[in-house]
């Protein structure tokens, strides 16, 4: 019985695989136009000094590392020479993204935070240069260092994925 179905089955599906051919046909290829997608800028390798992973970070950073969009306030991305996967970078100046560092010296008891996009933030611009804001309530910090040329726009946008990918928590300042 079983046969008797699969048999004419299969001769079907013969048929109509043969009835549409190849369809390779000698059509040109399809013409495409536009802006070429965004690639990797073509900028030198940049050393991103991390500290050892731990298994908080091996738990909370890939998840978020996955969501890093290639493009960040108008910068592409970037290589990074790092002794982790939870670095990454856009841009020159660079903007420079760690995951799983250790808390910021000066976030201790009482030092000011910063409330932006589900992210509560510790801020150290102590360099004149670069702004580093470190998300501290989540299970690991985030730690994202941003030219002074460039304002908080890729601090909002990565708070966004870091409030959508780890769970807050109460921060802990030393």
């Amino acid at each position: 019985m079983v046969t008797a179905v699969v048999v004419p089955l299969l001769v079907a599906l013969l048929v109509l695989v043969n009835l549409r051919g190849d369809d390779a046909g000698d059509d040109p290829p399809a013409q495409v136009s536009g802006p070429a997608s965004t690639a990797r800028a073509d900028l030198p390798v940049l050393e991103v000094p991390v500290p050892p992973v731990t298994p908080e970070a091996d738990a909370a950073c890939p998840a978020f590392m996955t969501e890093l969009p290639i493009e960040l306030a108008g910068q592409a991305s970037r290589r990074v020479l790092s002794d982790t996967p939870y670095a990454y970078a856009w841009g020159e100046p660079p903007i420079v993204l760690r995951c799983g560092v250790e808390r910021p010296a000066g976030f201790v008891l009482g030092a000011e935070q910063f409330n932006l996009n589900q992210v509560r933030w510790f801020l150290d611009d102590s360099d004149p240069d670069v702004t580093v804001w470190t998300a501290i309530d989540r299970p690991v910090y985030v730690e994202i260092a941003v030219p002074a040329s460039i304002d908080s726009e890729p601090v909002v946008t990565l708070g966004g994925l870091i409030a959508a990918t780890m769970p807050a928590q109460e921060p802990l300042p030393g």
